[in-house]
Formats: structure tokens, sequence, C-alpha cells
């Protein structure tokens, strides 16, 4: 046996043909009982995919060609205008280029040029920019040139809390190496997350630092850190709360942010592309997630998880979630194969009797209704890269990497996994009863998210037990972590806000946005009109108007304090009561924050409004309800 290094757990785990396996890393924190409850489920799924073969239609991933794995990455961060015909036209990327830190910076360099080489042999006759001219062009107006070797010369003014034209304005942190922090003044704890300064430059200083060079290695106790956000005083934002045209930009950002990740712990961060393969397009198991909703919208419009995933989990709760075995325990082949023809025929109509259904047997069908899925939950594109998240040296490392990861999944498939987290979560909740305990529910679930019938169908070898153990752990990991998988970091909005701020300086002029302030201004008439209230210019200074168009007061001018919140705004509202108008419950209305230099932003009840208004002077600020 190994030296006592790992005195509380096993050191050897059994492969299926009974061979020991020494295990390493993250493979430490998972003992052979719980890794016996994974080669079980396994072969469950095989019994069950053994009796529906015929229709397996297997999902070939297309090997790309030099260069094109590059240039769909850029397309996807939204910087194909830096290469190929439209390369004259990058106002746009030059705007978004000048608010990356410097590793972000190097990860989009290090693409462009290999699609500029790749351009330059095929001898295309685009104009192939020179990689250096692109990011010479956002630092021309500054007077630095970035050339990419002196990276930690560059300096953005605004970052000093000045515009371009001297005057002053917010402040952003964007966590770029101009306001490189030393070690010690990083959050003290361990268990921090510090969610300010972009994760790939925190991995950047970690590495350099003689502390990150002692603390390798992803360790594998068996318990996990207790990682905790620390407050922010300008509000948490969560998935859901940003516009859709700022998600867009908070997408481009999440892929070059994880890539920069990879590029700095030296993990190779491939996106993988399927081959298109003809789908069902009705019914309910192996239907894509898009064609589902379409489908279940008609019926519930406004859904966003498919309504079987939704009845399946229903119907396991209804029973109780204290069974031994759940979710581990499997329901008979045979039954659920049939089971699943009569859904097909008859849920719909809403003639299928679920009362034969057993607690097993539904928690079979949902576990079988993810793995039908033609493309995995996690999306062919980030499949692997989810699976290589236990190769980063350490926990809080693979915890960034699987947030920026749950950033880039499109919504349909963000959304099912959430709810799939959560029901998993409220499982485990009753553990004493059904002995079923985070690495318990991890372990039968992998399999489920991780073997994707369509790369392979034949068992899992020897050679892939590692990979079998190590998605185990990432399944850890998002069900421990899911309330932090579901925040955006404060440097990505921060990164948003400065591109909306550099935009709107550079498109005064466009059409859209003198429509919009006209619509704007026009709006601000009304409503006051209707309050009789002083214009804005006579809102004295530290005092913001609160529009609620929906409420029955319908705007208010709150002074600013240091102590107060959002939620004292909303509370204030709601007080005000009158007959004429729908009774609100507090925990339906928001305030937003909308314009300035972020599309819309709902705010979370501790948002301190001072400090957010220092950050975004211009905004409006409205309370309404999600919905409206």
């Amino acid at each position: 046996r190994r030296s006592g290094q790992y005195t509380m757990n096993h050191d050897h785990s059994k492969t299926p043909d009974g061979a020991s396996f020494d295990r390493s890393g993250s493979q430490d924190s998972l003992d052979e009982l719980s890794m016996d409850d994974y080669w079980k489920e396994l072969e469950n799924i095989h019994e069950t995919r053994g009796n529906n073969q015929e229709e397996r239609v297997a999902l070939v991933v297309k090997e790309p060609d030099e260069g094109e794995l590059e240039e769909e990455w850029l397309k996807e961060a939204g910087l194909s205008n830096l290469f190929g015909e439209s390369s004259g036209d990058s106002l746009e990327s030059v705007v978004f280029l000048s608010t990356l830190t410097r590793t972000q910076r190097a990860a989009v360099e290090k693409r462009v040029e290999t699609v500029t080489q790749t351009m330059r042999k095929k001898n295309k006759h685009h104009q192939i920019p020179d990689v250096r001219d692109i990011f010479r062009l956002q630092n021309d107006s500054k007077g630095k040139v970035c050339d990419g070797n002196e990276p930690s010369t560059v300096r953005t003014s605004e970052t000093k809390n000045e515009m371009q034209d001297g005057t002053k304005g917010p402040k952003f942190s964007l966590g770029t190496d101009e306001q490189k922090r030393p070690l010690e003044d990083m959050p003290s704890s361990d268990t921090d997350i510090n969610l300010e300064i972009s994760f790939s430059e925190q991995a950047a200083n970690f590495k350099d630092s003689s502390v990150g060079k002692m603390c390798k290695g992803g360790g594998g106790d068996t318990l996990l850190p207790n990682f905790r956000v620390p407050k922010d005083k300008t509000g948490t934002t969560k998935i859901g709360d940003l516009a859709p045209q700022d998600m867009k930009k908070v997408y481009s950002l999440a892929l070059i942010e994880l890539t920069a990740l990879y590029d700095i712990l030296g993990t190779e961060f491939k996106q993988q592309k399927a081959v298109k393969i003809k789908t069902k397009d009705c019914g309910l198991f192996g239907v894509p997630l898009s064609v589902l909703l379409e489908q279940d919208q008609k019926k519930v419009p406004g859904t966003k998880i498919p309504l079987i995933f939704q009845k399946l989990i229903a119907q396991i709760e209804e029973a109780t979630l204290e069974t031994e075995g759940l979710l581990r325990i499997p329901g008979v082949a045979t039954r659920i194969k049939s089971l699943c023809q009569e859904l097909e025929a008859k849920f719909y109509e809403g003639t299928f009797n679920w009362e034969n259904v057993k607690q097993h047997d539904a928690a079979s069908l949902l576990k079988l209704f993810i793995r039908e899925l033609p493309q995995p939950l996690l999306t062919v594109e980030y499949l692997k890269a989810f699976q290589d998240v236990q190769k980063l040296p350490t926990k809080k490392q693979q915890l960034q990497a699987l947030n920026l990861l749950v950033l880039l999944l499109p919504e349909a498939n963000r959304d099912t996994l959430k709810v799939l987290l959560e029901f998993l979560q409220r499982v485990i909740d009753h553990r004493e009863k059904n002995k079923m305990t985070l690495k318990n529910v991890a372990m039968v679930m992998a399999p489920n998210l991780f073997t994707f019938h369509g790369f392979s169908s034949k068992t899992i070898e020897q050679r892939e037990f590692v990979m079998a153990a190590g998605t185990a752990n990432v399944m850890r990991f998002m069900i421990q972590y899911q309330k932090l998988l579901w925040t955006i970091p404060k440097f990505i909005v921060n990164q948003v806000r400065k591109q909306n701020t550099e935009s709107q300086k550079k498109e005064k002029k466009d059409k859209a946005m003198k429509k919009l302030l006209k619509k704007m201004a026009y709006d601000r008439e009304k409503h006051e009109k209707q309050e009789k209230t002083p214009n804005d210019a006579d809102v004295p200074q530290g005092v913001i108007r609160v529009q609620a168009p929906h409420l029955s007061k319908v705007s208010m001018a709150i002074q600013l304090t240091e102590e107060l919140k959002a939620g004292d705004i909303v509370a204030r509202f709601l007080s005000q009561k009158s007959g004429n108008v729908q009774t609100l419950k507090k925990e339906e209305v928001f305030l937003y924050e909308i314009g300035g230099n972020i599309g819309e932003r709902c705010l979370d009840d501790d948002t301190y409004m001072k400090d957010l208004y220092q950050l975004n002077p211009n905004a409006e600020w409205v309370i309404k309800s999600k919905q409206s």
C-alpha cells in the first residue's frame, strides 16, 4: 500500500474486471463503495440501451482542419471581423478588445495568430491583419502600443477613473493587470471566491507566486471546501438578471476568459463540433430540447423546462424523497421501455395514468430522458471541457472553470440543468433516510450526464477509469456549488459596462440610440405629468428618481444614504397601498437598473444603492415584476 498520505481514504479502487487501479489527484476522494454505484449505474444504462439499440443514431464529432477550430472560436467570441472579408469593419471589435484583461488578450492573440498563419498558407486573398496591429489600434489613442511583449505596460486611462476626454467617470475594476493586487491583498480565506478579478489573472498571479508553486495539485480530500462569495455592495448578478443584449457580451467574455484560464493552467481547451444529424421533430424521448420546448410552449406559454422533465421530478417527489436508494435502484428495464412507449402516445393527450408509475420507474425515466437527448445536456461543444475541469490544479480553479462553462451553455440546457441540480440537492437533503449522500448521487448521475451515447456505446474500459471517477467529482462540484455557478462574476459585468460605455461614446449618431433616448424622454415626461414632479434636472444631488409604472405610487424621489438598499426602496413603494392597483407581493417585484452603462439589470435586495449609483450615475431606476 502507498504511504499514509491519505489515511482517511482507500488507496485502491477496483475496475470492472477486478484489476487494482492506483488513483491519484482528484480520484482520491472516491472510495470503492461509491465507485460500485458508478459501475452498477453503467450496467443499468447498457441494459436499457440494449433494449433500444435499433433506434440509436451515433453522433459524429467532426475532426477540424488546421486553423478551423480557432476560426470557429473567434466567431463564437464575436470576433469574426478580425479576419476574412469583413476584417476592415472592426470598430466594434476594437471597443470589445479594449475591455479585455492581459490574459484574455493573450488568448485572443494566440488564436488570431493561428488563423492568420493558416490563411497565409492557404493563400486566401483576404486582407489579413497582423495580430499586433489589431491590438495596436485600440491603444493608439492612449499613446501606448500593446504588442503583447510587455503587457504590464498597457494601462487604460479609464481604470484611473478618467475618461479619454479628461472628464471623470465611474471607475470599473476589470481585474486586469493594471490593478494587479499583491497576493496579500487578495481575500484572506482560501474559501473566498474572488469575483472582482479575472480568474485567469488570478491564476497567472498565483502561478508566478511562491505560494502558487507550493500549493499545486488538485488535492483529494473527501470534504469539499465551503466556498463562498464575499458580499458585493453593488449587488450580486445572477444568470437571468441581465438583458439579452448584455448576456451576449457575457457569453463572448466567458468564452475568452475560460480559454485564457485553460491556457494559463496548461490544459487544452477545444470545443467539439458535432456533425448535424437527423433528429425527431416531435415526441418526448430523444427529441432536441429546443423542439421539446417549442411544442411545450404551445401548451404552457413561457415554460422554460420541458413538461415531461418537470412531471417526472414531481412524480418522484410526490411519493417521498426518504425512499432508500432513490435514484440508485433502477426500475425494471422492460417496464421502463413499455412506460416510455405509453408516455410517447398519451402524455400530451393527458390520458397517461401516472398511478402506474412507481417511484424507481420515474427516477429511471428521468435519467433515460437525459441520456436520450440527441445532444448531451452539457452540449457537444463543451462536454469535453466539463470533463477536463478535473485536470485543473486547484479546487478553486475547477469551480471558476465550471462557473464560466455554465455561462456558455444555451439557455434551454442551462435552465434544465439548474432544475436537475436543485432536485438532486433536495434528494441529498434527505440522506439520513434515503442513504443518498452527495457522493452517492454524484456517482449515480455522472454516467447519465457524461457517458454520452452518441460518442460511443461500448463499455467504459479500464483506461477510461480515471475519466469515470473524475466526472463523478465534477458532478459533485456542480451539485454542491450550484448557487455559485449561476452567478455572473463581477469582473465580467464590469467589462460589459465598460463595453457599453465605450460603444455609446463611439455611436452617438446611431439612430437606434436616438430613438431609444427619445422614447425614454417621452416616458419620463409622461410619468412626470402624472406625478406633477419637478424635472430630473431639479432633482438634488444624492437623490434618485424611481419609477414604478405598475404600482399605485408611480414615481418617488429617493434620498441616497450609505445604508439604503434596493429592497428598502421596493418596500417603500409597496407600503403605499391603493385600491385600484393589483396587490403585488414583495417577492414578485424588483428594482431594475436600466440604461447608462448596462442594458438592464435586476437588482438583488441587498444592493447598496449609493455604491451602485456611483458605478452607473446615468441609469434609470424602475420597479417592475420579472415578467413585465
